[in-house]
């Protein structure tokens, strides 16, 4: 425990922001597993709502100043290709049955 004043101070604002950083950070993490979690089911549709709702999560992380802006960008490219992939996979797939061939 400090002896200063002020820094008995900043150790009760610092556990305090703290917390609130690992809650952020959590809410982040879990709707990035949710996303991951739909995109593993191959249900695209709801991937992409799934994808919406994590971007905003990121970015409410981000103007919190929790991480930083270019990890964001990141994590919702990252979220977004594999959505991609499997939003076209799930095209191709669409097209052989119809078509009977693949291209």
């Amino acid at each position: 425990m400090p002896n200063i004043k002020s820094s008995e101070r900043s150790v009760k604002t610092d556990a305090l922001r703290r917390s609130q950083n690992l809650a952020t950070k959590s809410m982040v993490r879990t709707a990035a597993r949710k996303v991951a979690s739909s995109i593993e089911s191959g249900n695209a549709n709801e991937a992409k709502t799934l994808l919406t709702n994590a971007s905003s999560v990121i970015d409410k992380a981000v103007a919190k100043g929790v991480i930083h802006k270019n990890a964001a960008a990141r994590k919702k490219s990252r979220l977004a290709k594999k959505i991609n992939a499997i939003a076209k996979a799930c095209a191709s797939c669409i097209l052989v049955c119809l078509t009977g061939t693949y291209q």
